[in-house]
């Protein structure tokens, strides 16, 4: 009997060791706006989110286990890819969009170039299933991730659960995404009364709220928005925007508004990738924009910037770059957990 009693308590205390997860506190930085993302009514998990990144970083999600998502979202360019104007997928084919760069997701609503995604716990579903990027269906994927070593073991302490699911997969994901803050850059500290802008950096954001914040609004440098900005429709790709999703004409080459963060990092530019230099995106808002009845009044007319002013606005872009976002360890391809299932 006494032997009994024994057990009783240390079979308790292993049971909430499985139940008991580790709270990832997600914090909203000085003078932001609450996110959209319900935090209290979903809050984040440590164990989650590290699924979540070896999710993230793991080709088993495409269907032959060559291409990851971070193979077109790297941690040091703003998890976006720089090397080609559009996404490139299993066996070399090629997309039809640039890949966006991921941050601040928890403040977003609609994802995508053109809003077809409206939850985030879903949104990597798109680039599994898209026949030229991961061409892979859910159901495989929780069967190759069953299959593993490593995974079931994660999503036991993740979901209490060793039983995989598409929706734990895709909400694992998720939340690792959730934790991609981009919030310390110099223009950050600026606002904090931490540093001062240089002369010419502060003639670049005074041209920046006159010319440039009605879509990318701060603090966010996006106002989440879609716009048509008089960019040229490809003529090989021939891309709708927004309009393939909603089927309203108002909304024929809208796509949403990017944000500028990370700008410096984030190149080539526009949903198709067509600039590779910040100069060719001014260049385009002085003098390239095609008039069309679904451009915003804003935008109807070219922007006036002389050479100088080009200049100064770029060296205020500059200022939006975060370093300790690009080189958070946090985000970056986690070693230790790939590393231990190899000696498992």
């Amino acid at each position: 009997m006494k032997k009994l009693l024994l057990i009783i308590p240390v079979s308790v205390l292993l049971l909430l060791a499985f139940t008991l997860q580790e709270k990832y506190s997600f914090t909203i930085p000085q003078g932001w706006p609450e996110p959209n993302t319900d935090f209290k009514k979903e809050p984040l998990s440590l164990e989650k989110v590290e699924l979540g990144r070896a999710l993230f970083y793991d080709p088993v999600l495409s269907r032959d286990s060559t291409i990851s998502c971070a193979s077109c979202h790297l941690v040091y360019t703003a998890f976006t890819h720089v090397d080609h104007d559009l996404s490139h997928g299993i066996n070399d084919k090629i997309g039809t969009r640039n890949s966006p760069a991921l941050m601040n997701l928890a403040w977003h609503k609609l994802f995508m170039w053109d809003g077809a995604v409206n939850h985030i716990d879903v949104q990597a579903l798109a680039p599994i299933s898209n026949p030229v990027e991961m061409d892979e269906k859910i159901e495989h994927v929780v069967e190759k991730l069953q299959r593993s070593k490593l995974y079931p073991r994660l999503f036991k302490k993740a979901f209490n659960d060793s039983l995989i699911t598409g929706q734990h997969t895709l909400k694992a994901i998720a939340q690792f995404m959730l934790t991609l803050v981009s919030s310390e850059s110099k223009y950050d500290s600026v606002m904090r009364k931490h540093s001062k802008f240089t002369a010419q950096e502060k003639k670049g954001y005074d041209l920046f709220k006159k010319n440039c914040s009605s879509c990318h609004t701060e603090p966010l440098f996006t106002n989440l928005q879609f716009e048509s900005n008089g960019l040229p429709q490809d003529p090989t790709l021939k891309d709708p925007g927004r309009i393939k999703v909603t089927k309203n004409p108002v909304d024929s080459l809208k796509f949403k508004v990017p944000t500028l963060r990370n700008i410096e990092f984030s190149y080539p530019y526009m949903h198709d990738g067509r600039f590779k230099r910040l100069q060719d995106v001014l260049n385009h808002y002085t003098s390239g924009i095609k008039q069309s009845q679904t451009i915003s009044k804003q935008l109807v007319n070219p922007i006036i910037l002389s050479s100088n002013d080009k200049v100064d606005l770029v060296a205020f872009l500059l200022t939006l770059t975060d370093r300790k976002f690009l080189f958070n360890k946090n985000y970056a391809y986690p070693r230790n957990i790939f590393a231990k299932a190899a000696q498992d």
